[in-house]
Formats: structure tokens, sequence, C-alpha cells
């Protein structure tokens, strides 16, 4: 039965190796997000902040290939509806097949940020910043993660490392006087 097992194991692991040798590099768009960054952190108002915001969202979505953009699609549309499990299976077909795509870690940490599963988040959301560094909504979201683990000094630097790259972030208030995120000493 052991051997059985470690055939099934054998073989899942060299058919996601296989898969991942297909998937193509992900587009780059590093200078575009860092280009939005950069107006995002002079925009004057809140409204069009948030609106060259979602462009971030165009470049960090835009996967690798139809097949990786189905499964992307596919497991956002099911974590929109709740069905967190069923996400995190596409999720991590996606990452099996192209493992260097910042943006399926950082859907996969979402799916387990919103069932609370804190714990497997993190990992996740480390290994989308190590692949994509200027990912505000993955920093953000490790912040929000940290924050859900008790780690608060954590939670408070990566925020405010989000913050730099984007100051009109609604987490912006975590750290305001009174918030869980405030910096000691700070009254309200």
């Amino acid at each position: 039965m052991k051997r059985l097992a470690y055939a099934s194991i054998f073989y899942a692991a060299t058919v996601f190796a296989a898969n991942a040798q297909d998937c193509p590099v992900a587009p780059d768009h590093s200078a575009e997000v860092s280009a939005v960054l950069e107006q995002i952190r002079d925009a004057e108002t809140e409204q069009s902040a948030r609106a060259l915001s979602g462009q971030l969202w165009e470049f960090w979505t835009d996967a690798p290939d139809e097949s990786a953009q189905a499964v992307l699609d596919r497991g956002m549309t099911r974590r929109n509806a709740w069905d967190l499990l069923g996400a995190i299976e596409d999720f991590d077909r996606l990452i099996a097949y192209c493992p260097s795509y910042a943006e399926g870690y950082n859907q996969r940490a979402f799916a387990h940020y919103l069932r609370q599963d804190f714990q497997s988040a993190l990992p996740d959301l480390e290994k989308a910043i190590e692949l994509s560094p200027n990912h505000v909504a993955a920093i953000s979201g490790r912040a929000l993660t940290l924050l859900g683990l008790q780690r608060i000094d954590e939670a408070r630097e990566a925020l405010s490392e989000a913050l730099e790259l984007n100051p009109w972030l609604s987490e912006r208030h975590l750290m305001a006087p009174g918030g869980p995120l405030a910096i000691p000493g700070e009254d309200i």
C-alpha cells in the first residue's frame, strides 16, 4: 500500500513538474506597475487613487497563457462566490502549472485569509511578494494576515511598506491613533 502511495506522489510530482515547464513566463508588467504606483502616490484624492489602483489589477491578473488565465478566472469566480475550497483547488492547479506567477500565490493566500487560515496564507503572500516585490495588494494582505496572527509589530511594518507604495490604501486607517496597528504611545 505504501508503494502505491509513493508511486502516486511521484506521478503527481512528475506531472506538475512537466506542466510547470509548459507554462510560459508571465508578462513583465513591472515598469507599468511602477508607473501606476507613482501616479497613485501623486494622486490628490482617494477616489482618483482608487481608479488608478484598478489598473494594477489588470497587470497582476494578466496570466502567462490562456490555460493559466482560465484557471485564475475560475478560481477568482469561485472565491467571489465563497466556494473557498474550490478556489484553493484552482489556485493549487495554477501554482503547479505556473510556479513563477505571483498572482496564483496571492489569490490562494486571499482564499486562505477569507477562511481565517492565516498560517496558510502567510507563506503564499511571502512567495507572491518575492516574485512581485511591488505587489502592494500582497504586501497589504501580508499586513492583514500578520494582524490576524497577532504579530502586531510585523503587521505594522508590512503595512508601512505597503503605504510607501500606495498611501491611499483603505488599510491605512489601521495605523491611525486608536487603530490596531497604531504606533505605541499615540493617543486618540
